[in-house]
């Protein structure tokens, strides 16, 4: 029976992790598409966004079973719990870069603001390697690099606050630009929540771990 749940719980975690690359492929496409202002790419992230919930969907599902099956205690249990709860942040992550292709779509044609998109391409790679960085910290089980990767957050903040003043100064002082900037401030803002989901899995990761729940950025836990 042990190696049987053993067996299971393997591919429970490939198949998240797998769930997790497919995420942060996802949002690398989205910002590609939103500055190449490519409504083909933006299009094909709409359409697949149904396989990223279909793979939460059928994570959730797993867990449930294993549960149920083999009723795990102590880091088994823990283990299963922190998928669960990650799925549920990676697939966060995927609807707003679902809604970041959505705005590619709405953006096409309306005046753009170079220096704003060069910003948001920035942000979106850092956002996109947290990502990456995260996936890694759990599959080494490493609560100490997780609590780095969640710290990195900050800066995003930061970049949030920068294209946040850009976009508004440049409505002000060239109304042609309004509905195109005010996308810019939409996409920035769906780049800071997925900065904080990231931080959400970090804290995940430390629970894994530890068995402690804590918040490690609270000042963006109200973000999401």
């Amino acid at each position: 029976m042990r190696r049987l749940f053993d067996d299971e719980l393997n591919d429970f975690d490939a198949n998240f992790t797998e769930m997790g690359m497919m995420v942060s492929e996802t949002i690398e496409k989205a910002v590609k598409a939103f500055i190449d202002h490519d409504r083909d790419l933006a299009q094909e992230i709409i359409d697949n966004d149904a396989k990223i919930n279909q793979r939460e969907v059928e994570l959730e599902q797993k867990s449930f079973e294993m549960i149920a099956l083999y009723q795990p205690v102590t880091s088994d249990l823990r283990e299963i719990v922190t998928i669960l709860k990650a799925v549920s942040e990676l697939e966060r992550m995927a609807d707003y870069a679902r809604n970041i292709a959505h705005a590619t779509i709405r953006v096409k044609g309306n005046v753009r603001v170079p220096e704003i998109e060069a910003a948001l391409s920035e942000m979106g790679n850092r956002v996109r390697k947290m990502v990456e960085e995260m996936l890694a910290a759990y599959v080494k089980s490493d609560d100490q690099e997780a609590r780095r990767v969640a710290a990195k957050d900050a800066k995003v903040g930061e970049m949030y606050d920068r294209i946040n003043e850009k976009g508004i100064s440049k409505m002000e002082r060239h109304p042609e630009t309004v509905i195109g900037s005010t996308d810019y401030l939409n996409v920035a803002t769906y780049l800071m929540r997925i900065g904080a989901l990231v931080t959400n899995i970090g804290e995940w990761i430390v629970y894994l771990n530890t068995g402690e729940i804590i918040e490690l950025n609270p000042e963006s836990s109200n973000l999401v």
